[in-house]
């Protein structure tokens, strides 16, 4: 391996130096895997204002590691424990007639503060730090091995599969609750079901981005993707297309510099969100001419 790697202008170089190693092979793979989920699931989040749940479930991270080493457990399967349950806590508590609206932001808080105190709670019978705080916060793209390359991609089939069988009733029940409950839509079972799917998203791509990014793979592309087109298809084809560019040349630029990967991906997704909210901006003052005219 080379000891100070470095870009260069031959780009084929470049790429075949990336490959050239397992541990990139590996982090590559994962990261387009959870890129796509990310993306998808994602779009439906902006769609749906839940946010604020995405950031809660990311949280959740801390105590699932916390709780996983106390246990002598796998930091990655203490991710998913607590986020599923998270998500589940917050499917049965939350009103249906009240999605979006302070009752959801409350019943969403307060998960998340009990979430941390649980965290707080392993850490000291723990006696102990836990280990690589750096990594659990900021994400990494070192010592990704197989075993969670495969671990990663059977969750995302199981997600990504669900979605695409619920697709037609989910999005009816995002836009319109209200219809959708009235022509027999089950609108409930479907907000416990996202959530969930939300939830094992979350502690998927938290292993890449870190808790404290994950907003750069999860919400960053789909808003994107959405402020440059109201299509459903095309806007979630997009948000895909972005998310699997920002972890590609996130990873790539992080292992030819010194700074972590949660920097670049975060720094790229925000600035394509700019860069999407300029292009909107622009095309409505070229309209806005066109009528005058």
């Amino acid at each position: 391996m080379n000891a100070n790697p470095s870009l260069s202008w031959d780009l084929a170089r470049d790429v075949r130096e990336l490959l050239a190693f397992p541990f990139m092979v590996n982090a590559l793979e994962a990261g387009t895997i959870v890129a796509v989920l990310a993306a998808s699931v994602g779009w439906y989040v902006v769609q749906r204002r839940q946010s604020f749940a995405a950031h809660t479930l990311s949280l959740m991270a801390f105590p699932g590691a916390a709780g996983a080493a106390l246990a002598g457990l796998p930091a990655a399967l203490g991710y998913y424990l607590a986020c599923g349950t998270a998500a589940l806590v917050m499917g049965a508590g939350r009103r249906q007639e009240i999605r979006g609206e302070a009752g959801e932001s409350a019943a969403t808080g307060t998960v998340q503060a009990a979430g941390l105190a649980a965290g707080f709670v392993f850490l000291a019978l723990d006696h102990g730090v836990l280990g690589g705080l750096e990594s659990l916060l900021f994400g990494t793209f070192l010592g990704v091995s197989r075993a969670q390359v495969l671990t990663l991609l059977i969750v995302a089939a199981a997600v990504l599969a669900t979605l695409a069988l619920v697709a037609r009733p989910l999005l009816f029940s995002t836009l319109d609750p209200h219809s959708a409950q009235a022509h027999g839509v089950p609108v409930r079972a479907l907000d416990v079901g996202f959530l969930l799917a939300l939830g094992l998203a979350v502690a998927a791509t938290t292993q890449i981005t870190g808790v404290l990014l994950v907003f750069a793979l999860l919400v960053a592309p789909a808003a994107s993707a959405q402020t440059l087109t109201a299509r459903p298809a095309l806007g979630l084809a997009l948000s895909i297309a972005i998310a699997l560019l920002v972890v590609w040349l996130g990873l790539g630029l992080a292992y030819f510099s010194i700074y972590p990967v949660g920097f670049f991906t975060t720094s790229l997704a925000f600035g394509i969100y700019l860069l999407a909210r300029l292009t909107r901006a622009g095309a409505r003052r070229r309209s806005a001419r066109t009528a005058v005219a």
